[in-house]
């Protein structure tokens, strides 16, 4: 008698055990969870302020702003949208310079940690280990005191480097454009794109030919062609600076705030980026630079051609962090007078506009900040992200 094997019958999972259903009960029960506070909070923000009889809509954006801000011509009857927008391009021009700047003196730094020089490895690792250490508001102190007030001079005693600038304690003055704003925009807009088209085009070439791109000398070279074209087109006249009176005419001039920021900001951020950048070097395998060494490259040729490029592979996602710790860092300029979006909203509220709105509409700002450098980051460490097949 022949014993025929029974047949698996499949048994179906109950649902409080099923791995999916309890993955979504869970992500629901999350997001009800948040919605349900944010709701809580709102409910108490507009029963509080109805109580209290204060404004939560943003009709404030209307009323005149009430203050100056340095070094900028906006008028006191501007409405305070205005000042707004003027606070957050100081925000971004302090964050995006910075982060140029202490790009390069952190990568600088990075790579003087692992000089053969002794001089050059032991003062970098000073640096680093000394700046990172201190809290950054005390690099804005310095910054304002032996930067700002220590070096520049009075407005009388200015210096003029060659008609070109005119630096004081008032800030430093520089060659400007007159003309339409969003023209000079536009035209700056074009000219990157212009550059970036330039430079892709360039490493095309050069992957089909083996030949160096340079593509940032020719990226370069149409981002000023492009300058002077629009300059020769729409005629914009080039205005100098120069010292009249107690003040300087012409040109734009950029507050002595801004440069006390600034140092703080790139002394500060560059000592993380250069262990960001020597830890990425140090990930690099060590047979990438004996190959370097047996095709004869020089020192400069090794880490420029073949280390560096492949230790930002690896350094992008952390480098990302820190400009975005950077351009949040930036609104502590507010405790010595850089009128950035953080100090304007301040003395709007300290003027009469409602507070919540006003520092909801910041702090919104600043996320959507974050969030597209975010992209920016996460586009490029994919586009450098390495493929295997």
């Amino acid at each position: 008698m022949t014993m025929t094997p029974a047949t698996a019958v499949p048994t179906r999972v109950p649902l409080w055990r099923d791995v999916r259903v309890l993955r979504w009960v869970l992500q629901l029960a999350a997001l009800g969870a948040a919605v349900a506070l944010i709701a809580w909070l709102y409910g108490n923000y507009i029963e509080a302020s109805r109580r209290q009889n204060l404004p939560t809509s943003f009709d404030f954006l209307d009323n005149p702003a009430s203050f100056e801000i340095t070094g900028n011509s906006l008028s006191r009857n501007a409405p305070v949208r205005k000042a707004l927008i003027q606070g957050l391009l100081n925000t971004l021009r302090v964050s995006v310079a910075g982060i140029v700047v202490a790009t390069v003196l952190g990568t600088l730094v990075g790579v003087g940690r692992l000089s053969r020089n002794w001089v050059v490895r032991k003062l970098a690792t000073v640096y680093v280990e000394a700046v990172r250490n201190i809290p950054l508001p005390l690099f804005l102190v310095i910054g304002m005191l032996a930067v700002v007030l220590g070096v520049f001079p009075a407005i009388t005693d200015a210096w003029d480097v060659g008609g070109l600038l005119v630096v004081s304690n008032r800030g430093v003055a520089i060659p400007w454009f007159e003309g339409r704003a969003a023209v000079l925009v536009a035209l700056g807009l074009v000219g990157l794109a212009a550059a970036w088209a330039v430079a892709r085009w360039r490493r095309l070439v050069a992957d089909r030919t083996g030949q160096l791109p340079r593509s940032g000398l020719w990226g370069g070279g149409a981002l000023a062609i492009v300058l002077v074209a629009g300059w020769l087109v729409f005629g914009f006249n080039l205005t100098l600076p120069e010292v009249v009176g107690r003040n300087t005419e012409g040109g734009i001039r950029i507050d002595p705030s801004f440069f006390a920021v600034f140092f703080a900001l790139v002394i500060y951020t560059a000592s993380h980026i250069a262990e960001i950048v020597r830890g990425s070097i140090q990930a690099v395998p060590r047979g990438q630079g004996e190959a370097a060494d047996a095709l004869a490259l020089s020192g400069f040729q090794r880490m420029w051609f073949v280390v560096l490029p492949q230790a930002f592979r690896i350094a992008v996602p952390p480098l990302g962090n820190q400009y975005l710790n950077l351009i949040k860092n930036s609104s502590l300029g507010a405790a010595i007078g850089y009128y950035d979006l953080t100090l304007v909203t301040q003395t709007t509220v300290g003027n009469g506009s409602p507070a919540v709105p006003a520092f909801a509409l910041t702090m919104a700002v600043y996320i959507v900040i974050s969030l597209v450098v975010s992209l920016f980051v996460n586009l490029a460490n994919r586009r450098l992200t390495l493929v295997e097949r």
